[in-house]
């Protein structure tokens, strides 16, 4: 049995991944940690504040964190003081913030990083990939759409597309949007969406002249990011120390 403790239990994320850990046969929650106290699926949430307190008591194996970038910072800290392996989909990391959790990691625990743990996601970013070495001369555009509460945009989903793209085509300057009179030139157009309780939509566009190809994922519900940060908590716990992708979960 896998003892498991989420960040940001409060949360949407956190809602569908406690429900989905008490539901599992093989994993335990053994707590939860937000912003204030009070109790999901029959486990204590207590303040970040004491998160140390509710770590040395319930001895989890594994944290897995969907909250903000500057609570995640301390979050891993934390965890990795406690010898604790993470799961980390917290998105809007900034070099800084990530350089400080890698210090925190190196050595000391197993993590794993992404900024989608959908399985679905993780083989769509393949796609880009191999579609970006075949169609380095097409027009790019990337759009991606998600729930009005969103906080950060483009989606950190989005900035791996753009991450992969750049690795595969060569640099190209992002153009964020367009208004007026603006000539397309050698640029990926970036276009952001935000609206209702879209969960999460994807789309690349590869555009020559008399024809386009599209690449698209469309996410229905939160349970399938939940149920691939759980694929990675089984797989972290173990581990040697150091940071990992969900694509070394997959065995991409």
């Amino acid at each position: 049995m896998i003892n498991v403790v989420v960040c940001g239990a409060l949360g949407r994320m956190g809602q569908t991944i406690g429900r989905m850990v008490a539901e599992s046969p093989d994993l335990n929650l053994v707590g939860g940690i937000d912003l204030k106290p009070g109790t999901f699926f029959g486990a204590e949430i207590v303040e970040a504040k004491n998160m140390g307190t509710l770590l040395d008591a319930q001895n989890p194996d594994v944290m897995i964190d969907f909250t903000i970038a500057s609570a995640a910072v301390g979050n891993v800290q934390e965890a990795a003081r406690h010898k604790v392996a993470l799961v980390v989909g917290t998105t809007g990391i900034s070099p800084e913030q990530r350089a400080l959790m890698a210090t925190a990691i190196e050595g000391n625990v197993p993590a794993v990083f992404s900024t989608n743990y959908s399985v679905g996601v993780n083989i769509f970013w393949q796609l880009v990939r191999n579609a970006g070495k075949l169609l380095k001369d097409y027009d790019i555009e990337v759009i991606e759409a998600h729930h009005r509460n969103k906080k950060d945009a483009p989606s950190g989903t989005a900035k791996t597309i753009l991450q992969i793209l750049d690795e595969e085509v060569g640099s190209r300057k992002k153009q964020y949007g367009r208004e007026g009179i603006t000539e397309r030139a050698d640029e990926i157009g970036v276009h952001v969406i935000r609206g209702g309780d879209i969960v999460g939509d994807h789309t690349v566009s590869f555009s020559k002249n008399f024809e386009t190809i599209e690449l698209s994922h469309r996410a229905y519900d939160r349970s399938v990011f939940a149920s691939g940060a759980l694929r990675a908590a089984h797989w972290v716990v173990g581990k040697k120390p150091g940071m990992y992708a969900m694509s070394d979960v997959l065995g991409l």
